[in-house]
């Protein structure tokens, strides 16, 4: 038995891209292909392949009509990832092997449909072995793949993201910001803010373990991947309530911060979801 083919990743570039080179998306210019768009007079676009017969004979003026079409370009997209020590947490799920998966499916999807995929990584600085430019070649998520298996998450802190956006500069791109977030929040301003001219996609690695998944009695034995040691903590019903909020009230200053630049963050926990993934870039 062949195993089923993993659904495609859908996304939708917002607004109109710039680009004369032929794509799947919509773009600013005018072309002879695409979707309709409009009539206009000959003069204006002076392509007599495009000549709407019936509009002519219909217009009071005597004019000549072309039909104009909506040109289709094609778009970069480009995954950042967080390489922070806190990316190792495995709880319901390996962090790094969720990330992996959506990097990989997106190369895929993207190379697919002619779009160029670039893989940057980070932690206090871009990390150059994890770096690769982007391409439309049909074996880039393989390269993915390779290139992240080898990969480790050792850094302290994510401060490199700053570098790696000033990479980015140039046309409008798609660019997927995976990571915990658990930086401090004028990191994140500022990295948002450096990709408001792209169109940015945050995407929230989180686990359930680590808030919804504590008991409410118990001694726990918490390591902090980041370099700050291992810490005894007795929870305690009162404790897990605060853990608990404070956490959902981190995930709101995300979803503020992201929504403000553009779109909301997509949370993936425990399982790898093509199709949700679409469904969160098609209605955003």
């Amino acid at each position: 038995m062949t195993e089923t083919a993993q659904p495609d990743i859908v996304y939708r570039p917002r607004g109109r891209l710039p680009g004369t080179r032929p794509g799947a998306h919509r773009g600013r210019e005018a072309g002879g292909l695409g979707t309709f768009r409009d009539q206009v007079p000959f003069l204006r676009m002076p392509d007599a392949r495009r000549i709407d017969v019936r509009a002519t004979l219909r217009d009071p003026f005597e004019g000549t009509v072309v039909r104009r079409f909506e040109a289709r370009t094609p778009v970069e997209v480009w995954a950042l990832l967080d390489f922070s020590a806190s990316m190792r947490f495995t709880g319901e799920a390996d962090r790094m092997a969720l990330a992996s998966a959506f990097c990989v499916g997106l190369a895929a999807s993207a190379t697919r449909i002619g779009d160029a995929f670039g893989l940057i990584g980070c932690d206090e600085t871009v990390r150059d072995d994890v770096f690769l430019a982007p391409s439309r070649a049909p074996t880039r998520a393989a390269e993915v793949a390779r290139r992240l298996a080898d990969a480790a998450c050792t850094g302290h802190g994510a401060a490199g993201m700053v570098a790696a956006t000033r990479r980015l500069a140039g046309r409008p791109k798609i660019v997927f910001l995976l990571s915990d977030f658990r930086w401090p929040e004028a990191l994140i301003t500022e990295v948002f803010a450096a990709l408001g001219r792209h169109d940015l996609v945050p995407v929230l690695l989180g686990d359930a373990a680590e808030a919804e998944g504590l008991p409410d009695w118990g001694l726990l034995e918490l390591d902090d991947l980041e370099g700050a040691g291992r810490r005894l903590v007795f929870m305690r019903p009162a404790l897990r309530r605060r853990w608990i909020a404070r956490e959902a009230a981190r995930i709101e200053t995300l979803r503020r911060l992201a929504t403000a630049h553009g779109r909301p963050p997509f949370r993936v926990a425990g399982r790898f979801d093509p199709d949700a993934v679409s469904r969160h870039l098609l209605g955003a």
